[in-house]
């Protein structure tokens, strides 16, 4: 399992013409194909009018992808996959592109259809701004009340937040930490505790 992977950061659009046909690349994050699939229709009844919507995207990353590709109507392995190609090629995880176009009148060949096509994804790639994704686990421990600032230290160097506190005859922490800081987290309980405090995973 990737725990930490580049996703896209927002969305970016970029517009290229190639001999009067303009193709419009729109680019986003997607974590599951039914958010994937989603964003397509919606980019699709934005341009409702257009000559074709092509689109492609990966989902997951490394080892661990599940990949979508359409020509949308255009003829066969001139748009989809050179567009499935480009998002392959990056790294870059858990995204979707469509790229819209509208034809100029003229021709511009299976070669130049490959070309625009893989081109308007560059172009939109390029644009795109990228952030870490980082895999995260709910936990939960109880310990007694000496330990309270110690522990919030402690969360601190492993990039924990705590989500909720319970204060009664001991306290109660609810913590959201990145997978891989929970061994090590785990760990420094245990030896904080001398052994009396284990957290409880949550999800």
């Amino acid at each position: 399992m990737n725990t930490r992977y580049p996703i896209p950061a927002a969305t970016a659009r970029v517009e290229t013409e190639v001999n009067k046909s303009r193709f419009i690349a729109t680019i986003t994050f997607a974590e599951t194909v039914p958010a994937a699939r989603e964003f397509i229709a919606s980019v699709r009844a934005e341009f409702p009018d257009a000559s074709s919507h092509i689109y492609a995207f990966k989902i997951g990353y490394g080892a661990s992808i599940t990949e979508g590709v359409s020509d949308g109507g255009e003829p066969t392995g001139t748009a989809g996959p050179p567009v499935l190609a480009v998002i392959k090629g990056a790294d870059l995880g858990d995204v979707v592109i469509t790229v819209t176009r509208y034809f100029g009148g003229i021709k511009l060949g299976t070669g130049g259809l490959v070309r625009a096509f893989g081109d308007a994804a560059r172009e939109a790639l390029a644009a795109l701004p990228v952030r870490q994704k980082i895999a995260l686990k709910q936990i939960g421990l109880t310990f007694a009340y000496p330990l309270y600032e110690r522990v919030k230290l402690l969360a601190a160097v492993h990039n924990a937040v705590i989500d909720a506190e319970e204060f009664a005859g001991e306290i109660t922490v609810y913590l959201t930490i990145p997978v891989d800081e929970y061994v090590a987290f785990a760990a420094a309980m245990t030896d904080l505790s001398n052994g009396r405090v284990h957290p409880v995973e949550l999800n």
